[in-house]
């Protein structure tokens, strides 16, 4: 069984996070553990989700409050197949990339790293500025995948939950896990065979 660790933070984009939860939670074999900030909780409640705190635990086989830095997730010896932050904001970025685990999805990142097992960042903030970026370099050094939420358009998207599937497909394919979340490019010819 696959175990995935979730962290949602306090940025804009909530359904990111919400919607890979779903995907996770609709998979065979997949033990979920998730961890949301305060400002997550506030957002899920400002950004018209549909979704109250307690329906999004329920995706989860583990939660855990961001303040327990004694959680099962804090230590390296808890082995997992991934985490994931999404959305992550940029005071989450920049406390993984300088090491800081002030708060248990900061720290849980910082084992990952140093377990050297897969972490992945999906950043929303637009426009970067200069230390953003700087923190996103020197995470992707260290072989974190970067992913932000830019939407395709190729594959013709109609609703806003084909656009954050797009990314969530991407996730998925960066954790190894098969999914068909969202259609994929199959090439020049037949994407103008859509287009007629």
């Amino acid at each position: 069984m696959k175990k995935i660790v979730v962290g949602i933070t306090g940025a804009s984009g909530t359904i990111y996070g919400i919607q890979l939860l779903e995907a996770l939670h609709s998979m065979n074999d997949i033990e979920v553990h998730i961890v949301m900030s305060r400002w997550a909780k506030e957002n899920l409640a400002i950004e018209q989700t549909n979704y109250t705190e307690a329906q999004v635990k329920k995706l989860a086989d583990f939660t855990y409050s961001d303040n327990d830095l004694g959680a099962t997730i804090a230590s390296g010896s808890f082995r997992h197949d991934g985490m994931v932050i999404v959305p992550a904001s940029m005071k989450t970025v920049a406390t993984v990339a300088t090491g800081i685990g002030d708060n248990l999805i900061s720290r849980a990142a910082d084992v990952t790293l140093k377990e050297q097992r897969q972490l992945i960042i999906v950043p929303r903030e637009s426009p970067f500025n200069q230390i953003h970026l700087e923190n996103m370099l020197k995470l992707s050094k260290m072989g974190v995948s970067i992913i932000p939420p830019i939407p395709a358009f190729y594959n013709n998207p109609q609703t806003i939950d084909d656009i954050v599937n797009h990314t969530i497909m991407k996730i998925l394919d960066h954790l190894h896990i098969d999914n068909e979340i969202s259609s994929r490019w199959e090439g020049l010819r037949n994407a103008r065979k859509q287009s007629q």
